[in-house]
């Protein structure tokens, strides 16, 4: 084989090699920072200060509020430690990793608590802080790691050994107040709404459309579903749907035909009682006949789709079965919409719908199932294997099932002091509910205080000495720096 073959002799991979390879060697590739030891150490320090400086601010019922410039609309002012730690992102990338690593901190935080997340930041630069100085002295990390773990593990019983848990709403609404800031409008509201609604009702924030803040509760299964037609409204003035003892038809299929439904609008019509009817989706001739019925006055009925996707739904469509004594129409269970019975329907005193969502009062269930059904979703909630988007679910139907609804729209002159107040009234809720739940210990930082002395008896308890000597120090250090003077 001749090895001087011309260009166009060669194999066709071979010429596309060839022709690739002067692309290839022009291209440039991003490049990476490479950073070792102290100096690596050092420039995180510096972005874990930045960011901690300007969350810091924030700490306490005196803290201060920070203003954060946005790509869009006005700027945001608030005093809630994670949204200011989200915020920031600095040019050199080396102290961009040391306030990212402070974010996450703040963030699941958030996630955990939902608030505290200053307080956390404060620590996490402590800690940090700290653990750059003891490994410049010549310390393990992964000693000063696991030192200061079985520190973190001491004050964590210490704590729990001194914690009071409050039961009354003045101490709800103590604990709401401080963390909004000393708002004790804010902090009465809350306390309000959780007496209402109970430690397993749900209390949501939103934006109002007023100057007023405004509280609204409702006692008893309200979900995102509102009426499926306008043709269906009863109250024109305020457009929604009110049906006082109606009939509730629950059936996890949709709803297309006429024969369907027929029997369930007869027995409504013989009884003349309202009826309300409640599915995956409702249309076609079944629909036409609803409308058609309460058009012409015959019938007072309504229909909404079914909360919820797949086997939630389901769920969800027991526990409103259970709530007004009825059984749900399915198929895997033989029970058909065409051999419908009186008996086979939900009960509830009344029932309102608008565009948004229905709310069932006064549910005719059988109180101990009731009961059963709560304790089996707190079983389910507590269960180490339930994940955190099912508990979440679980604790909504649990709160539908055996609490209340309570929403509280925040008002404002502006968007930036609605924003900047709803941002309060979240810390403040989220506190309350860790109070509740957890309990409280003094405040200030003052809790922490108490647990060096614990920690020294731990260091000199411990056998290595001098790889657990961060754990004496460490711990000692962060926690009598809880306290930041703005």
């Amino acid at each position: 084989m001749n090895p001087l073959r011309s260009r166009a002799a060669l194999p066709r991979p071979a010429r596309l090699a060839q022709n690739l390879a002067p692309r290839i060697s022009k291209r440039s590739f991003a490049s990476k920072d490479v950073v070792f030891g102290n100096d690596a150490r050092q420039g995180m320090l510096r972005g874990v200060d930045t960011l901690a400086k300007a969350v810091s601010a924030t700490l306490g019922p005196k803290g201060r509020t920070v203003i954060i410039g946005q790509s869009f609309g006005g700027p945001k002012i608030t005093k809630d430690g994670v949204s200011v730690a989200k915020a920031i992102t600095l040019k050199d990338p080396v102290e961009n990793l040391g306030a990212r690593l402070v974010q996450d901190v703040a963030s699941k935080t958030n996630d955990t608590a939902g608030d505290g997340t200053t307080t956390a930041t404060v620590l996490a630069r402590a800690i940090y802080a700290e653990g750059v100085k003891n490994v410049a002295a010549g310390c393990n990390p992964m000693d000063l790691r696991r030192g200061a773990q079985k520190a973190v593990d001491k004050v964590l019983e210490v704590l729990a050994s001194n914690k009071k848990v409050i039961t009354t709403s003045e101490e709800i609404a103590q604990v709401a107040t401080i963390s909004a800031n000393g708002d004790n409008h804010v902090g009465s509201i809350i306390a309000q709404a959780m007496e209402k609604v109970g430690k397993e009702g749900v209390i949501t924030v939103k934006e109002g459309r007023t100057i007023e803040d405004e509280i609204e509760i409702t006692e008893g299964m309200r979900f995102d579903r509102g009426f499926i037609s306008p043709y269906l409204i009863t109250d024109a003035k305020n457009q929604r749907v009110e049906l006082e003892k109606p009939f509730i038809l629950l059936s996890e299929k949709k709803i297309s035909a006429l024969q369907d439904i027929l029997p369930s609008l007869e027995i409504a019509a013989s009884t003349r009682r309202p009826l309300l009817i409640i599915a995956e989706d409702i249309d076609g001739e079944a629909l036409a006949a609803i409308i058609l019925n309460k058009l012409r006055g015959q019938l007072s009925v309504a229909a909404v789709k079914a909360p919820g996707f797949g086997d939630n739904r389901k769920s969800i469509l027991g526990d409103i079965a259970i709530l007004t004594g009825g059984t749900v129409f399915s198929e895997e269970l033989d029970v058909k919409l065409e051999k419908a019975s009186p008996d086979l329907f939900g009960s509830t005193g009344s029932v309102t719908i608008t565009k948004e969502d229905t709310i069932i009062l006064n549910g005719d269930g059988d109180k101990n199932l009731i009961q059963a059904r709560c304790e089996q979703l707190r079983g389910l909630i507590n269960d180490a294997t339930t994940s955190d988007y099912d508990r979440t679910k679980l604790q909504e139907r649990l709160a539908k099932l055996g609490g209340g609804v309570a929403v509280i729209k925040v008002g404002g002159s502006s968007e930036v002091e609605v924003g900047e107040k709803k941002d309060r009234y979240d810390d403040a809720l989220n506190a309350t509910r860790a109070a509740v739940e957890e309990g409280i210990v003094p405040g200030g930082g003052t809790a922490l205080l108490v647990s060096p002395s614990y920690i020294v008896k731990l260091a000199a308890d411990l056998s290595c000495r001098k790889p657990l000597l961060p754990s004496r120090t460490l711990p000692w250090t962060t926690l009598t720096r809880s306290s930041v003077s703005p």
